[in-house]
């Protein structure tokens, strides 16, 4: 089984997140450690990520929920380390009234993230997004988009609890093809 990194967002995930139900669940399943979860630095984040893709044996899987997808995201812009795939699950707008202002260094987005394989998952009713801005980041990173209709930050508030339709994206991408 392919190593699967966690890249939390802000606040790092609760108990009740699938993150943590995954990672309680699964061996090979590993979350970042960030210095501090209350006050994200992007490029700081991004760091912590690179370290830990290398120090894995073969091209990892990468799981980003919110804040996290912008962390992989940078990464993957400046990074020559491969990995399997990366799903990024409620990819938030850095420029919205919503997002966290004790968060800095997420703008800009890169503009683009060709030859990664990405798989953006939403929802028509993220408080930290909007269905067009998702679209645009799909559009420009050139990633596969799953939308999950209405439900929220896709989060444990989000009634999601281990989210087993998630849990068979990661395990699709176990499937043989080119590494990125």
């Amino acid at each position: 089984m392919r190593p699967v990194l966690l890249v939390p967002g802000i606040g790092n995930s609760g108990p009740a997140h699938w993150q943590s139900l995954w990672e309680a669940r699964y061996p090979k399943v590993l979350r970042l450690q960030q210095q501090d979860w209350e006050h994200p630095v992007c490029d700081a984040w991004a760091e912590v990520l690179e370290l830990a893709v290398r120090q894995c044996a073969e091209p990892p899987i990468v799981v980003a929920h919110s804040l996290g997808c912008l962390v992989v995201a940078r990464w993957a812009a400046h990074s020559a380390q491969a990995i399997h795939a990366a799903l990024l699950v409620a990819v938030p707008d850095p420029a919205a009234a919503s997002f966290p202002v004790e968060a800095t260094g997420f703008l800009p987005l890169p503009s683009t993230l060709a030859g990664r394989r990405l798989t953006v998952v939403s929802s028509t009713n993220d408080p930290f997004s909007s269905p067009a801005y998702t679209e645009a980041r799909v559009a420009a990173w050139g990633a596969e988009h799953i939308c999950l209709g209405a439900r929220g930050h896709l989060n444990a508030s989000s009634g999601l609890a281990d989210w087993p339709e998630g849990w068979a994206l990661v395990q699709r991408e176990w499937q043989p093809h080119m590494q990125i």
